[in-house]
């Protein structure tokens, strides 16, 4: 059986603060951050902060997701050294959508062209 990559049973509340904090070295927010979190993922403010709170892995935390934005499909790019439309696992794809976003709000663009609208 292969092995499940790290990231997956990492819980999501140890990686949340480091999304915040290289957002907020570029000037950015929080409510930038939960905003992409909850755009993304459909949760809701409450929902967010509860998935925190109960320190929910990655698994769980994707797999709890009231609703992944139908727009993902247009998040492209690399991360990480690796396209993200070409990610093949699901959840590590969620992943990698989630981490381009956040580097996107770093790299200073606006949240319109971020949450492509």
């Amino acid at each position: 059986m292969e092995k499940k990559p790290r990231i997956f049973t990492t819980s999501f509340a140890s990686v949340y603060p480091l999304y915040v904090q290289k957002a907020a070295k570029k000037g950015r927010t929080k409510q930038e951050v939960d905003e992409i979190i909850t755009w993304l993922t459909g949760y809701s403010g409450e929902q967010l902060q509860h998935a925190i709170d109960a320190k929910v892995d990655f698994e769980g935390f994707f797999a709890q997701a009231p609703l992944m934005n139908p727009n993902v499909g247009l998040i492209t790019g690399v991360v990480c050294g690796v396209r993200v439309e070409d990610v093949a696992d699901p959840l590590m794809q969620k992943i990698r959508y989630l981490d381009k976003l956040i580097d996107e709000l770093a790299k200073g663009k606006r949240m319109t062209s971020i949450l492509r609208q």
